[in-house]
Order: C-alpha cells, then structure tokens, then sequence
C-alpha cells in the first residue's frame, strides 16, 4: 500500500483527529529555534517527517476553569490524542515505515515541573513547523481558528512526506489580556519579540495547587485570548467580561453575568474559590 500525506490525513481524521501537519525534520535546523538536543534527529535520528495532530478544547467548558468539567475534557483530549497517535504509528509501521509517537505531555505529574518545567520536545514548535499556527505572547500555538485552544501530539516517521508551509502571519497581536489576567502572574513583556520571558515554575506551582483541589489544570490563557474563530462559533463573551471577572465575582458571587461559570465551579472539586 502506497502510504502518502493525503492517505495519513484521512486515517488520522477518521480516528479523531481535526487538525494534521507535516513537517520534515530538516526545519528544526531551518529555524534554528530549539536546542540540537530537543529536535528529532536527536531523538530519533531516522525521524525523516513529523506529524502532528491536535484536537480542540471547546471553549465554553474552558471558560468554567477552574472546573472539574474543564478537568474532564483536558483528560479526554489528552487520552484521545494519545490513542489516535499510537495508531497511526502502527498504521505506519504495519506498511513498512517506523514510526514513533511523542505523548501530548511529557512529564509523569505536574509536581515534577516545579524542578524541571521542560519536556524533552515541544508539541508547540512541531505545530508551528507543521503550518498549523504561529506561536503568542504567552508559549502557545495559536491555530486561524481555534486559536490556542487546541491540543497537539507529535508522530515521528522515517518515511518523507509532503511537508506543510509554515504559517509567515504573526497571529498574536500581542493584546496581553493573557498577562494580566494570568493567575501566577508569570509573563513579563520583551520588547524585542512577540513572545514574553515566561516564569514556568511560578505556572507550575499555580498547577499543583490547582491539582491538590482536583481542578487542574488553570487554562486561563487560552480561555481569554482574543484569536479563533471559534470565538464566533460559540457566540462568545466580550473580552472585557474576563477582564472584570475577578473583581465582580469577588464582590457579588452571583452575579448573573458569570452564573453559569461559578454553578460549575462549585460542584466536583475540593477549591473554596469560585474564580
């Protein structure tokens, strides 16, 4: 069986899959971006082309986080992910082309990234060299229409396909409602570049808090980032609803404008806080 790019996509969608890119491995050394030690050659040096799947966190679940309904569908996406990347590796080994998959997260609990916030490789940058988006203010891929509200998987392959063309527009208009709004305050602004310095552990420890209350993870910057058609898909909020969020709930918890979060919020988790 002849195995092409077109022939990948339509297993790989028929299996779950909504966004699919291709890249060859020569672009990590194209864009010289990422440590020699988190490219795939250096992980798997036959790696000739990487794939990369993502699935899309809907927003109106996300914005109920911190929530154990966002919890459910970050799982979900995750287990779901993991199975279609494990089946088209097989898929492509059972046709005479290795191939491995790379897990959507690279660490065993949120505690260990507290003291090592580093995966050995970045679905994020594989997302990027594979067309899919262009990365913002705040480390994410930012998708035309999901924006950052999607989740990726890596698949590494010996055999060459078609790549995908990077994505030249930058989509973050570097707004920073993501800082001001982060609840670990862990972005800081470089002028020299869209995307910020990044305090990973500050975002850890934000997490395994957020885990102990059985309500991890925080979401909250792709929750209010600006990018995505899906915004209009699901009619959604004002920005400035995020905005005032903290502030409103805090001084009336019933708030009509937010009912339907904070119903959410208090049911299914150990967390005191509704925002």
């Amino acid at each position: 069986m002849i195995i092409t790019k077109e022939t990948i996509t339509e297993y790989a969608k028929s299996l779950g899959a909504v966004l699919v890119g291709v890249a060859p491995a020569s672009r990590w050394d194209e864009y010289n971006e990422v440590s020699e030690a988190y490219r795939p050659a250096a992980i798997w040096p036959e790696t000739q082309s990487v794939i990369v799947l993502g699935v899309p966190v809907l927003l109106p679940i996300l914005e109920t986080t911190p929530s154990i309904h966002y919890v459910e569908q970050y799982e979900t996406s995750n287990i779901l992910l993991d199975q279609i990347a494990y089946r088209l590796a097989v898929y492509l080994t059972e046709n005479d082309h290795g191939a491995i998959f790379l897990p959507r997260d690279g660490y065993g609990d949120i505690q260990i990234l507290v003291n090592k916030p580093v995966a050995a490789f970045s679905h994020v940058f594989a997302g990027k060299y594979a067309g899919l988006g262009s990365i913002g203010y705040s480390h994410v891929l930012l998708n035309p229409k999901y924006g950052p509200r999607v989740r990726y998987v890596s698949i590494f392959t010996n055999l060459k396909l078609e790549p995908d063309t990077v994505l030249e527009q930058e989509l973050c208009n570097k707004c920073q409602v993501c800082r001001k709004l982060c609840p670990s305050q862990a972005f800081t602004t470089r002028e020299d570049q869209i995307i910020s310095d990044m305090n990973h552990r500050a975002c850890a420890e934000h997490h395994a808090q957020l885990r102990e209350e059985h309500r991890y993870p925080c979401g909250i910057c792709i929750k209010v980032c600006p990018v995505g058609q899906d915004r209009k898909i699901f009619n959604s909020v004002d920005i400035r609803l995020y905005l005032e969020e903290k502030e409103a709930i805090t001084q009336n918890p019933d708030d009509p404008r937010y009912a339907r979060w904070v119903h959410v919020r208090r049911h299914g988790s150990d967390g005191e806080r509704i925002v």
